[in-house]
Parts: C-alpha cells; structure tokens; sequence
C-alpha cells in the first residue's frame, strides 16, 4: 500500500508564475473571506473562483487523489458529527423551522439544518481547491525568498521552506519503509483484513518517525556548521521580484475579501436567509 502525497509539482501556467508570496496572500485572503461569510451567493462565487483557477494551473485531479479522498472523507463525518451533536443548529441561526420529515424523538430532517450544513460544505469546496494550488505549485526555495522580500525574518521564511520541501522526502522514506516491511511478510495490502492493515501501518510509522528525527538532527547540524542565522540578511537564489501578474492577484483577493465584509450589510449578518 502505497500512500501518495503532495508536493510541488512543475508546470508552466500563469498560477506558477506568480511568486510565493502574491499565491499565499491570494490563499489566506480567500480563505478568510469565505470563512467569515455564510452567503450561500458568495460561497458559490467563490468556488467557481477556486475552480478557474485550478483549471489555469494546468494541475490534474490524479495528482491529487490521496488528498481529495482523506478531505472528503472528513467531510463526511464533519456533517455527520453537526447533524448528530446539533441537529437544530441551522433552527437556531435561520429563526424559522420546517420540518420535512421525522426520524426520532431527537432528530428530524429540517429544511434550514440542510441549509446550514449546506453552507459548512460549500465552504470546503471553496477553500480547499485554493489551498491545494498554492502547495502544487509553489516551489519551497522560491516561497521562502518571496517571504523575505514582504519583510518576513529570513528565518522563519526557511522554516517555511524546509517544511514544504520535506514533504516529499517524507513520502520517500514511507515508501522505503514499506517496501522493506512488506519484504519481511508484513501484509497491508486491500486484501489483509483492516485491523492486521492498521498494525502494519503502525510498523512503518515508528521507524519514519525516529528517521525524520535524524534527518532533522542532519539538517541542523549541517545548517549550524554553515553559520546559518549569524546574520541579520541573506541573499537567495531563486528570488523573484513582483510583477504586473502579481500585483492583480493581491488586488483581485482583497476585493473577494471586500465583497465578503459587505454580505454582512446586504444580509444584516453573517448568514443568508432564504426563508
């Protein structure tokens, strides 16, 4: 079994040619604007949004099937556990309650909790295939320069960097491993029962752990050696200036940002109520 995860992957497109910083900016301002919002109006607008984009970055969907399928899944139970703990919740918010049909003394199936949770979906949608663009196509070196040029401590910015570009080595070492259990008879492959799987998984996730520790260990001791922090600059390699592409992609997401704030004028609220 083999887990894929995702890293930064090449592609000449528009999205990739935007610097780390503009493409973050871009990623929090959407974030944040359809996170403070419950217009059913914006949050549509906002996935299409989401999905023009992904579409100019020339990413393919197989490159991302790992993690559609484990943020699916926790959808999934996200609405499962609303439904369960607050059944009414969306009655409570909308003022109003029309029931379309009765399942127990506790629960029913209710017009503005579907709506609700309608919403909460609306806004995975909307957030998650943006944040999947910046990781695919940010390329670590170039954010962490990008980071510094917007006056973020050097530091911190290769901080940001060694995560991003630690992820596929992480993807590595889990394969190596695997292999080399499988190799000694451990059987966590679909056709091994679930629990005899998730032992086997447990096997490959302790020596990852204690070798991404070493690995860590390495990494600093290389950097100490090297003088790293000593001073308060650094130049980069791979660092990039803004451009006009750059410019438009920040405007175009305070404007989202802006347009969230004024739902709250039009709605006299956070929520859009249809009823």
């Amino acid at each position: 079994m083999v887990i894929k995860m995702f890293g930064y992957v090449p592609r000449n497109s528009p999205i990739h040619r935007l610097t780390g910083a503009s493409k973050l900016i871009m990623t929090l301002a959407l974030s944040v604007a359809t996170m403070i919002t419950f217009d059913t109006r914006f949050l549509v607008f906002a996935i299409i949004v989401s999905l023009v984009l992904f579409r100019i970055s020339k990413l393919r969907l197989k490159e991302l099937k790992g993690p559609l399928i484990f943020i699916l899944v926790f959808l999934f139970i996200n609405n499962i556990v609303i439904f369960l703990f607050a059944p009414e919740q969306g009655v409570f918010i909308y003022g109003s309650r029309h029931e379309l049909f009765h399942l127990s003394t506790r629960y029913s199936i209710i017009a503005e909790q579907l709506f609700y949770q309608l919403n909460v979906t609306l806004k995975y949608f909307a957030i998650v295939p943006v944040a999947l663009i910046f990781f695919l196509t940010t390329e670590p070196s170039e954010f962490a320069s990008s980071l510094n040029a917007i006056r973020i401590n050097y530091k911190a910015a290769y901080a940001v960097s060694l995560s991003l570009r630690y992820i596929p080595d992480v993807q590595r070492a889990y394969r190596e491993i695997s292999q080399a259990q499988q190799a000694r008879g451990v059987d966590i492959s679909k056709k091994a029962p679930l629990r005899r799987r998730l032992a086997g998984v447990l096997t490959i996730l302790f020596p990852l752990v204690f070798s991404s520790m070493d690995k860590i260990e390495q990494i600093s001791n290389a950097m100490e050696l090297r003088g790293f922090g000593r001073l308060g600059k650094r130049t980069w390699y791979s660092a990039r200036r803004f451009m006009k592409g750059d410019y438009i992609i920040i405007g175009l997401s305070g404007l989202a940002v802006l347009i969230s704030l004024l739902t709250f004028l039009v709605n006299g609220g956070r929520f859009y109520n249809p009823f």
